[in-house]
Parts: structure tokens; C-alpha cells; sequence
């Protein structure tokens, strides 16, 4: 019995085993074919992603990918030696090209050598951690951030840190690509869902001290694309001179919306309206930083015109000084606050009779000899409009204010010079349409001359330093950003020659004492 049961059991057990043994062969093959089709589809997807990447590189970065296929098509079928021995030769002639003709070397190669190198070698490595250490991405809140700190290598530090961040949900801005100028490079940056172009142009301080540049620009390209601008060199850190009078008299003619005032920090000319959208203009300033550039300048671009009698100038100088010296320029002159007023008033009469002249028949008064272009300049604004007795104040200021709400389209244009830009000193300072704020002594005084934001979208004009007159911001109607300038330095001589090539082509000078009389007889000087 005992030997049956061992038997039986034996056999049982050996069927057991041969079944299991059956079943561990179909599992093995199973699981072997499992595992092949898993690898197979992994690495089809590593394929896929691959190849993703690669046609994500050709579509952003297509000449970066060609110039690297065509090199290593070189090395491969040439070889090394003559690879070198031609990357050699174009470097030598690029220099002597550089170092000959350095305008049409950075025009032509320079600058997109440069913008190429900047785009790999700095700002894809480092902007986005500015932009992080300068809050400027976004964060998930709601994935938990787990960081560990480990004793490692700095470059598996910054692993680590790239990983943690990834790991935090993170949003980084995307650099779309990178220009490059002879003094500024632009960056266009795509935002992330959440962000603003403001942000941006809160956080120019904290950009600027991260890239080590003391000036940064954040324009506004699309709702969703700003344009971060580094200065990596200061274009106006020597003076700008005016236009010489000599070539200015050999014009053709003068375009009096856009004469050439100094110089922009983009290396091109500054130019300033003398009539329509943006004539009225307010310049403000501490004492030397650079007013008179702004006024001198524009006036002997347009001194043909003046000459010719399509511009007739009118002068306020309380300090009785500065206009002075180009005395036969202005057509009316005013130092005393009467006379101011007498100045004011032929203007205003002037206004009511080109309304009444023009009136339903056309939107802007035809420029010519008979209607001229008057142009007001009033230096020193605020010692006739706020220490001053009170019946001379508030006429004054009755006037600027009427000249600046209604004499554009009768072309009539007021440019006004505050050293004070407080509103109690210039209550009509929010009527000039465009606004330039030169060195001024606190930050609070930028914001009251070009508005507010102005200082945190980059205009730092208490920053500037004594040893550049001229240096100021731009702002108002028909600019989107503060735009940094230096006016045309205009010498004594200049002034001089200015006032004899006007005289003696003709420029009227009213004799207000005359008007007084009730004569209309107006000299040539």
C-alpha cells in the first residue's frame, strides 16, 4: 500500500512538473515577446522624439544645423587639414576686412556673427536663469517642490538646479532669437500664460545688473513677444554736435516734423516735430543738463525755413541771457512778465484769426509765407508761471494752455524749459504732447515729466551724470517706450552764424512797442 501511494505520488509529482515546466516555457516565450515589443516600442518612441528634435532644430535653427552638416561633410569626405587651413584663411581675411573697413564688415558680417555667437554662448545658456532669479517665470503652485542639496560639482549643482525647477512645474520664457548691433543686442523673448509685458519692464534694474550693463530696454513686439534689449556700449558717451550750418543752407528743404535734434542710443538721428503730433513739447532739467542743446539744435536744422519766413520764432527769456544772444532770430522777444503777455497775446490773436480764415474748409491750416509756422519758445517756464505776481501768472498760464489745446492744427507749436517739473510750478505741463527729461535730481521728477512708469520701463534720468549735457528721455505721442537721446551740441559761434544767415535772408521781426501804438508795420532785420 505504502509502495503504490509512493508510486502514485511520484507520477503525480512528475506530471506536476512537466506541466509547470510546459507552462514556464509558454510564460518565458510570452514574456520574451513582451519584452521584445516593449523595447521595440521604446525605441520607436526614442525615434519618434528624436526625430521630432531634430525637425524642431531645422525649422528654429536651420542655419546653425546646415552650417554643422556642412562641416562635418567637409571633415568626413576632405578631412581635417583642409578644413583648418580654409577656417584659418576666412578668419585672416575677416580681419583684415574687420580692421579696414570696419563699417561694412559689421554690416555686411559682424553683426551676425555676433548675434549667433550671443544667441548659443550667453543668452540660451543664461537668460532664463535671469529671468528666474529675476522673477520672471511662472510656477505651478500646486506641484509640491522637493529640493535636495548635495556636496557635488558645480556643474552637477546647476543639474540639480535645472532638475529641481523642472521638477517645481517651472515656466520659463523662450528666447525666439537674438539681433546685434554695434552697441545693443535684442533679445525677443516669448511669455508664458500669466505674464505681462509689463513684468518685464518692472524688472529692467534687476536684467541690467544681471547681464552687468548699465542699461536695459523691454519693447513690446506682439501681445505675447517683448523684445529685452541689452546696451552692451553707451553711443552717447561723447558729445553730439548740431548739424553744420553750412550743409543745413544747402538743402533743398527742411522736413518741419522731423528735424534732426541729436542722437538716439541706437546710433541713428534723433528728430523732433516742429509741427503736428508731438510739437508741443516740454524739456526738463537740472541747471547744465543740457536744455539749450534741445532748443539751439532743432533751430538750425530748420534754419532755412526760418530764413525762407515758413517759420516765424517768438522768444520768452526771463533770464533775458540765453535767447539774447541769438536776438535776431525771434521775431517777437519777451523778458519781463509784460511783456510775455504781449508776446502771448499776439498769438492768441494770430490763433483766432487763422480759425476764423480757415474755418470749414480745411483741418489744418496750409503752411506758407502768409501763415507761417509759429514757433514759441519759453525758456525758464516756471519763473512766469509760478514766482510771478498772481494776475501775470494766471493769464500766462491761460495762454500756454490755449496755444497748446488749439494751435496745432493752426500751426502754432510751444516749447517749453523747466528746471522744476512739479505740478505747482508747471500746471500745464500734462498739455505738451511730447515730453524730454534731462538729468533731473530725483527719481520722483522723472515720473512727473514723462508720466508714470516711465523710471520702471528704464527711463533713469536721475542717473545721469553731470558730465553729459544733453543726455535725456523721450516720451509721449507717437513713442511707445522711453527713448534715451543726446541733443546737438550748438557752440557760441554757431548761435552767431545762425542768427546772421536768418537776418540776411529776411526773417520779420515784430516790433511789439509799435503794436502797442497801434501800428502793424513790421522791420527786416
Amino acid at each position: 500500500m505504502n509502495a503504490v501511494a509512493v508510486i502514485v505520488g511520484g507520477a503525480g509529482l512528475a506530471v506536476l512538473v512537466w506541466v509547470l515546466a510546459k507552462l514556464g516555457r509558454a510564460f518565458a516565450a510570452i514574456a520574451e515577446t513582451l519584452a521584445a515589443l516593449a523595447f521595440l516600442g521604446l525605441a520607436l518612441w526614442g525615434l519618434v522624439r528624436v526625430g521630432g528634435w531634430i525637425v524642431r532644430q531645422l525649422a528654429t535653427h536651420w542655419r546653425t544645423c546646415l552650417a554643422v552638416l556642412a562641416l562635418g561633410v567637409w571633415w568626413h569626405w576632405l578631412g581635417w587639414p583642409s578644413l583648418a587651413i580654409t577656417a584659418g584663411s576666412v578668419g585672416l581675411v575677416a580681419l583684415v576686412w574687420r580692421l579696414g573697413w570696419p563699417v561694412g564688415f559689421e554690416q555686411w558680417c559682424g553683426r551676425w556673427v555676433r548675434a549667433w555667437w550671443l544667441r548659443w554662448a550667453v543668452y540660451g545658456r543664461k537668460l532664463p536663469g535671469w529671468l528666474h532669479a529675476c522673477g520672471l517665470t511662472v510656477r505651478d503652485e500646486a506641484i509640491p517642490v522637493d529640493v535636495t542639496v548635495n556636496l557635488v560639482s558645480r556643474r552637477r549643482k546647476r543639474e540639480v538646479a535645472a532638475q529641481s525647477r523642472r521638477d517645481a512645474g517651472v515656466a520659463f520664457p523662450r528666447v525666439l532669437g537674438v539681433r546685434s548691433g554695434p552697441s545693443w543686442d535684442e533679445v525677443r523673448v516669448r511669455l508664458v500664460p500669466g505674464q505681462t509685458p509689463e513684468d518685464f519692464g518692472e524688472a529692467t534694474r534687476a536684467l541690467a545688473t544681471a547681464r552687468r550693463v548699465t542699461r536695459v530696454q523691454v519693447r513690446e513686439i506682439s501681445p505675447d513677444v517683448v523684445s529685452v534689449d541689452f546696451m552692451r556700449r553707451d553711443l552717447l558717451a561723447s558729445a553730439v554736435s548740431c548739424l553744420p550750418l553750412q550743409e543745413v543752407a544747402e538743402a533743398s528743404a527742411v522736413d518741419l516734423r522731423r528735424v534732426f535734434a541729436g542722437s538716439t542710443e541706437y546710433g541713428t538721428a534723433w528728430r523732433l516735430p516742429l509741427l503736428g503730433g508731438g510739437a508741443h513739447i516740454l524739456v526738463a532739467g537740472a541747471s547744465g543738463a543740457g536744455k539749450n542743446s534741445v532748443m539751439w539744435s532743432p533751430l538750425v536744422s530748420a534754419a532755412p525755413a526760418i530764413r525762407s519766413g515758413l517759420v516765424r520764432v517768438s522768444g520768452v527769456d526771463p533770464k533775458g541771457m540765453e535767447l539774447a544772444y541769438g536776438r535776431g532770430i525771434f521775431s517777437r522777444y519777451a523778458v519781463s512778465g509784460a511783456e510775455a503777455l504781449e508776446v502771448l497775446e499776439a498769438l492768441r490773436d494770430e490763433l483766432e484769426r487763422r480759425k476764423r480764415a480757415f474755418a470749414g474748409q480745411t483741418r489744418e491750416v496750409p503752411l506758407s509765407q502768409e501763415f507761417p509756422l509759429e514757433l514759441l519758445e519759453f525758456d525758464e517756464l516756471a519763473a512766469l508761471t509760478r514766482y510771478t505776481d498772481r494776475k501775470t501768472r494766471d493769464a500766462i498760464t491761460e495762454h500756454v494752455s490755449v496755444l497748446n489745446t488749439q494751435g496745432r492744427a493752426a500751426l502754432i507749436s510751444v516749447r517749453g524749459y523747466v528746471q522744476d517739473p512739479t505740478k505747482e510750478t508747471v500746471p500745464v505741463r500734462e498739455l505738451f504732447t511730447r515730453r524730454v527729461c534731462l538729468r533731473v535730481t530725483s527719481k520722483s521728477q522723472v515720473s512727473m515729466v514723462l508720466g508714470d512708469g516711465a523710471y520702471e520701463r528704464g527711463a533713469w534720468a536721475n542717473r545721469i551724470p553731470e558730465s553729459t549735457p544733453g543726455v535725456g528721455y523721450v516720451w509721449g505721442e507717437g513713442i511707445r517706450e522711453p527713448l534715451r537721446v543726446r541733443a546737438g551740441w550748438v557752440s557760441d559761434a554757431t548761435v552767431k552764424a545762425l542768427e546772421d544767415y536768418v537776418t540776411n535772408g529776411g526773417a520779420q521781426v515784430i516790433d511789439l512797442a509799435h503794436n502797442r501804438c497801434g501800428s502793424s508795420e513790421r522791420g527786416t532785420a
